[in-house]
Order: C-alpha cells, then structure tokens, then sequence
C-alpha cells in the first residue's frame, strides 16, 4: 500500500457517502476506506466501546502511512474526534448534524434532525442545538434499527419505507421545514424520506461540506495530490465476510468495488 492516502472510516457503509463526495471533489488522491461492520452498530453503544474502535481504526490507518483522517460518521465523531486530534498531528476532519445551516435556512422555524441514540444524546449535539437554537425549534429524532436496515443493504424494502414513515411522522406533525440527516447511512435513503416529508421540505446531508473542508486541510497544508496515478483506492472491513460486504458497497456505490479483509491493515476482523 502507498503511503499519503487519505483515511476515511465509519462503523459500516454509511461513510461511503463522505467517500463519494471526497472521490468527486479529489480525483488524484488516494484513499483508503474502512468499514468496521464486524464490530457495528455504533450508535446504540456505550461510548468507551466506540472510543475503543475508532482508536484502533485510526492507528491502524496512520500506521500504514495515512496523511489525513476523515472520520465518516456522526456517533464517532461527537464522541472520540477531540480526543482523536490531540492525539494525532495530522489533519482530522469530522463530521456531525448540519444544526448550523439549517437553522440558516428554515424559514418557519423549525427543523428535525435523524440521527442515532448515540449521537441524540451526546454532548456536543447538545451544544449545537443551544448555540445554533436560539431562534428555531430543533427536534431530535432518534431513529433506531434505521442504520442497521442500510448496512445490510436493504434502502427499499417496505420495512425501511416503515420505519421511515414512523420515524418522519413526529417532523410531519410538527410542520418544519427543514431535515437534518445526522447519520451518513440515511444519506442513502434521502429520496424516500423527501418523498415522505414533501417537496416543502429541505433536506441537509453535509458529505460534500465535509469533503470541501478535507481539500481545504489537504490545501493549506500543501498535502493535495495532482498526479493521477496516485489516485489508488482500496476498501477493507471488519466483518467477517468481505465479500458480502463488498456487494453491499457495490450496489451503494453504483459500482463494482473489491472489498479486503481489515486484517490487512493489522485490525482484527470477526471470525
């Protein structure tokens, strides 16, 4: 493997929404995906159990030569990314609810936001919602079991439509007029739930904010790659199966990708 990729990691698929923005917006650099979806979900654990997962994540990437880290999901982000760069000197991008820019742009006052439990309850979520809700109303809506319906490939079967129906009822009532999707696995399901919030509606996925802000660190630190044949990729996971893993990244992706066995970066995989 190369050194000087670009790191980008998640609890399973959902971060592959952050990669196809960054792959879009970066079409020299190198990356270097990693899904933990033998150690999955993340939003409905205790957060030493994430701080556990995503530490070994990241050391694994930046031994093996990362120069950047790019942590693809809301859970992990709220919880470990400041411990993460004090940690590391390298540039570490985040990414968490786009509270801020909806509350720009609501025009009634009044936005929801679907997320994990996890990141419902975390304290910098918290702090989004006292700093950017002075003059809105912001409604977290947990939405359990939604992610685990995306990790496992399944964005159209009817009991996703259910769940989102059930989980989008509470914003429906409430009349806002803008969505937040607080988790990069509910990127993949943004058409079904604008069709079920209705063309009035705004929905707010922050993928290509965060990849803007990974080439401006990349930028100022005179790190962008130029040269196409640095532009390698290559996806590991730490399930068991890669395989199966690998068909699900595929039909996300709208591609055929190969997908390793984490064990190559030196991470354990579940057996």
């Amino acid at each position: 493997m190369q050194s000087g990729f670009v790191g980008i990691f998640d609890s399973g698929v959902g971060g592959l929404a952050v990669y196809r923005a960054a792959r879009k917006l970066l079409p020299h650099q190198a990356f270097v995906y990693v899904a933990d979806s033998g150690f999955a979900p993340y939003g409905s654990r205790e957060s030493a159990y994430i701080i556990r997962r995503v530490t070994e994540i990241a050391d694994a990437l930046v031994n093996n030569g990362a120069k950047a880290l790019v942590v693809a999901c809301n859970t992990a982000t709220v919880t470990t990314v400041t411990a993460l760069r004090a940690k590391y000197s390298l540039p570490i991008i985040g990414i968490e609810p786009a509270i801020k820019p909806a509350a720009a742009i609501s025009r009634n006052g009044r936005i929801v936001v679907l997320t994990t439990r996890r990141t419902a309850e975390s304290e910098a979520v918290a702090q989004l919602c006292v700093r950017y809700g002075t003059h809105v109303q912001i409604m977290l809506q947990p939405c359990p079991g939604l992610a685990d319906q995306v990790e496992a490939g399944n964005i159209d079967g009817e009991e996703v439509k259910e769940m989102l129906r059930q989980y989008l009822a509470p914003a429906v009532s409430l009349a806002n007029d803008v969505v937040v999707l607080g988790c990069t696995h509910f990127t993949f399901l943004a058409d079904q739930i604008q069709n079920l919030a209705g063309p009035q509606v705004t929905i707010i996925e922050p993928s290509e904010a965060v990849a803007r802000q990974l080439a401006h660190r990349l930028s100022s630190s005179k790190m962008i790659s130029v040269n196409q044949a640095q532009a390698a990729e290559a996806f590991y996971t730490t399930a068991a199966s890669p395989s199966a893993v690998g068909d699900i990244m595929s039909k996300l992706l709208g591609r055929r990708i190969e997908v390793l066995a984490a064990n190559g970066l030196g991470l354990a995989s579940i057996a």
